[in-house]
């Protein structure tokens, strides 16, 4: 490793994140999918609240879409939003020799910070969990490309 080449740990750890968020992203979607036909996952226990969702119109909406309608769009949004992040650091793990990583990693930690946030206030054990796993790697990746000499690129 010469001194303008990044520790291959970054990308390992970017790597390692990423792939963290991807299987979130993937169960979450896959959840969601299977939700449509048969509902059993993210889904209130109680079925008369599932059904409440579906006959009640959102306000926002002014009547053109229901609670239980806007509760699976939300799911997706975000499942894409966690497969992104997945993307993101995947693709810079591959690419570490050639990409600003001054800008992603810290973007990734900071996006990772308020996933882990958000799963604290309002989600569940199994997700924040994992989350503060994917957002520790984006961080320790983070610290040791401060310790690693940035690559020059040719002008």
């Amino acid at each position: 490793m010469s001194a303008k080449t990044p520790s291959p740990m970054i990308a390992i750890l970017l790597i390692l994140g990423g792939a963290v968020f991807g299987v979130l992203g993937v169960s979450h979607t896959s959840y969601t999918l299977l939700d449509l036909c048969n509902p059993q996952y993210l889904v209130p226990v109680d079925p008369s609240v599932a059904h409440a969702m579906a006959n009640s119109a959102l306000r926002l909406s002014g009547g053109r879409t229901n609670m239980w309608r806007a509760w699976i769009g939300f799911n997706f949004s975000h499942s894409l939003g966690l497969l992104l992040v997945a993307a993101l650091a995947l693709w810079a793990g591959f690419r570490i020799k050639m990409l600003p990583v001054g800008i992603i990693m810290p973007a990734l930690t900071l996006i990772g910070c308020i996933y882990l946030v958000l799963c604290l206030l309002y989600w569940f054990r199994s997700p924040a969990i994992d989350v503060a796993v994917g957002t520790g790697c984006f961080a320790a990746a983070w610290l040791l490309s401060l310790k690693t000499p940035t690559p020059t690129f040719p002008s």
